[in-house]
């Protein structure tokens, strides 16, 4: 494979015919309250927008990541990622995934976010220094620097646009107006309260509006930013291989766009920019990659290069406790505990959140102390076995439930 054609160039511009793969309709992306994003072009000729720039940025990087394997595909294999686990060790969801990448709320509010944010290097007090993030994004998510980052988790500032865009859109278009029925074969009339359409009973009637027209794809590769992000030239080689070897594969394995947009390539693609550049095929960039990739990160080899940070979910989750005598609830676990006095149709109950960091006897007897609170403590720790509930000690990830197990 050979880049040398590359050099002192701006962008990489490519464009790509397609065609449904049966048939003639297509259905384009939508949007809430809009359909169908449908325009005239510069000489009024009918334009649709088949798939917009920041979900191509998603199909992109799907078309990367083996969810079986739950990593890499092979070529890409050895490249850092973020995965999102939970706190018994299980995947949630990874950079590569998310649709905001290292932006992710599953990311940013995860234990272990800390080090990339370290990293990183924001200081409110100076002006935004964009050299850590870029180093921070090739160590942790160098996706991120393909397809753009905002952290406005972090600071509003801070952000890189997309070496890497991708659009489709479709010209001289026409409406293919249709529809179909849902039929209930038990109730079809219109149904009483809680039966009809919107649960889901009677007769259904919809519409739907499906499009013909010619296809393209385009794809376009900011070299100029790459190269000023001034990793060096093994970062910047790496980085272009793997934006060719995302469209040569979105090419060939992810152009299901939709049910009913299922498309495939027509000729071969178009090079407009520059002159005499010829697009490595898919089976070049494979066997290139892992040796930029190990170019590009020569400390690293053999190295582990997922970083996993743990997201659990800390919204505390109540258990209701039915109890006859109201506890003294000491003003540091009134964020944990919560008395609800009886009421006419209710009886009066104490609302424990598992998060209190103390076992259930030692928790009864911060509530009920001294010798006058034994038959009350007796009352909570029945109550508390009754509910099922749990409870994690200070210090130990042993978490108990009713049974002792």
């Amino acid at each position: 494979m050979n880049l040398e054609t590359l050099n002192n160039e701006p962008r990489v511009l490519l464009k790509v015919a397609l065609r449904p793969i049966q048939g003639t309709r297509f259905q384009p992306t939508g949007f809430p309250d809009l359909g169908a994003a449908t325009y005239d072009g510069p000489d009024r000729t009918k334009m649709l927008l088949v798939e917009s720039a920041q979900s191509m940025a998603n199909r992109l990087e799907a078309v990367c990541w083996d969810t079986v394997a739950d990593d890499w595909v092979t070529p890409l294999k050895g490249l850092p990622v973020v995965k999102v686990k939970d706190n018994t060790g299980k995947p949630v969801t990874n950079s590569v995934l998310e649709a905001h990448r290292l932006n992710s709320p599953y990311i940013t509010s995860a234990k272990g976010f800390e080090a990339i944010k370290a990293g990183v290097a924001f200081d409110a007090n100076r002006p935004f220094d964009r050299s850590p993030l870029l180093k921070t994004l090739l160590k942790y998510d160098p996706n991120s620097l393909l397809h753009g980052i905002f952290l406005e988790k972090i600071a509003g500032i801070i952000r890189l646009p997309r070496a890497l865009t991708a659009f489709i859109e479709a010209s001289d278009i026409t409406v293919a107006a249709s529809g179909g029925a849902k039929f209930d074969r038990v109730r079809p009339a219109k149904g009483d309260e809680g039966k009809t359409a919107k649960e889901g009973f009677g007769n259904v009637i919809y519409h739907r509006e499906e499009y013909c027209g010619s296809i393209t794809a385009f794809f376009n590769i900011d070299l100029a930013l790459v190269r000023g992000f001034g990793l060096g030239t093994e970062v910047e080689a790496m980085l272009i291989a793997i934006a060719l070897f995302k469209i040569q594969r979105f090419l060939s394995y992810g152009l299901r766009l939709r049910t009913a947009c299922d498309l495939e390539v027509i000729d071969k693609t178009v090079v407009q920019r520059p002159d005499g550049f010829v697009i490595p095929s898919l089976t070049e960039l494979e066997q290139v990659l892992p040796s930029l990739i190990k170019a590009a990160y020569p400390r690293l080899e053999g190295v582990n290069r997922d970083t996993i940070v743990t997201f659990a979910d800390t919204e505390a989750k109540f258990v209701s406790l039915q109890l006859a005598i109201e506890p003294a609830i000491p003003e540091e676990l009134k964020k944990v505990l919560k008395w609800r006095k009886a009421t006419k149709n209710k009886t009066a109950s104490l609302e424990v959140s598992p998060e209190n960091g103390l076992r259930p006897e030692e928790l009864a007897e911060r509530l009920y102390p001294g010798d006058g609170g034994v038959d009350a403590r007796e009352e909570f720790l029945e109550a508390w076995q009754a509910a099922g509930a749990k409870s994690k000690s200070d210090g130990d990830d042993v978490v108990q439930d009713s049974n002792g197990e």
